[in-house]
């Protein structure tokens, strides 16, 4: 079980993280962010492309809203300006969100319709924060590895040092 606190803290890392992988990116030109690298979603700006619509997706079905267009694997943005810009807002969207989690929400069950199965599921509501912000992470040590094999370092990713 995860505290409200810890989603956070969480939020804040995300946003923290965010914008030091954009930033390094940033250093890229458009063709080597949207260049093949052999990643699950193949390039860099179509990874950060997924991060993001999966976090709009999460907090959508949090908040009663409806998904956002497009898919899990699709560009939301192929500029990487807007892609950036859209980041910071999303990242602002989830901070005041966990701003306003309580802990009797993080231990109700929750349920969703999944898009990988196709089928309602009920899982604890903690568990699928929790997986939003490791979801990220994960993405994001893709990202990370691809910048260092392009000589580019984001810096410190360790939590305990934000």
């Amino acid at each position: 079980m995860i505290s409200p606190e810890h989603c956070r803290l969480l939020a804040e890392y995300n946003r923290w993280m965010n914008e030091k992988v954009y930033s390094t990116s940033s250093k890229l030109s458009d063709l080597q962010r949207k260049e093949n690298r052999g990643a699950y979603f193949k390039s860099i700006h179509s990874t950060l492309n997924h991060i993001l619509w999966v976090d709009l997706s999460w907090l959508a079905r949090f908040q009663g809203k409806e998904l956002p267009k497009g898919t899990a694997g699709s560009d939301l943005y192929s500029d990487f300006g807007e892609l950036f810009r859209m980041r910071k807002e999303c990242d602002e969207k989830i901070i005041e969100w966990a701003s306003g989690i309580e802990s009797t929400w993080l231990e109700a069950p929750f349920r969703f319709f999944s898009i990988v199965y196709q089928r309602e599921l009920e899982k604890p509501t903690w568990v699928l924060v929790d997986h939003i912000f490791n979801h990220q992470t994960h993405h994001r040590g893709q990202i990370t590895t691809l910048l260092s094999q392009m000589g580019l370092d984001v810096g410190i990713t360790d939590l305990a040092w934000m």
